[in-house]
């Protein structure tokens, strides 16, 4: 089971092993308060798709830019090793949280992630 949550909300028992998947340690954040088992950066996007996502607002909406981060996202981890390593945290974790340092936990790389798994074992 994963689920996705900030890393800046507080830990709890119920996240299980806690996974970092930012490319950036988080702003302002302590190791010891992220309470991170594993920070696997390799996995996030990459830093050129990272500034592409968050360039100036574009004309389009937010959700036709999201969607066109999820494809780039998707491409960019079907051919990442990160992702084999991740897969080997998951078969020995049952408990899997995702921490992320975006705002929105609906559009965000780290249910892109989530999604890519679940469909792509």
């Amino acid at each position: 089971m994963i689920t996705v949550k900030r890393v800046y909300d507080p830990p709890s028992p119920d996240d299980g092993f806690r996974i970092l998947i930012d490319r950036l340690w988080p702003r302002g954040l302590t190791k010891e308060r992220a309470a991170v088992d594993v920070w696997l950066k390799d996995v996030a996007p990459s830093t050129e798709l990272r500034r592409w996502f968050h360039r100036d607002p574009s004309p389009s909406g937010e959700a036709e830019v999201f969607d066109e981060f999820r494809a780039r996202y998707e491409q960019e981890l079907a051919t990442n090793p990160a992702v084999d390593e991740l897969r080997e945290l998951l078969a020995a974790h049952p408990l899997v949280t995702f921490l992320v340092g975006v705002r929105d936990l609906e559009l965000n790389h780290g249910k892109v992630l989530e999604d890519f798994l679940e469909h792509h074992p």
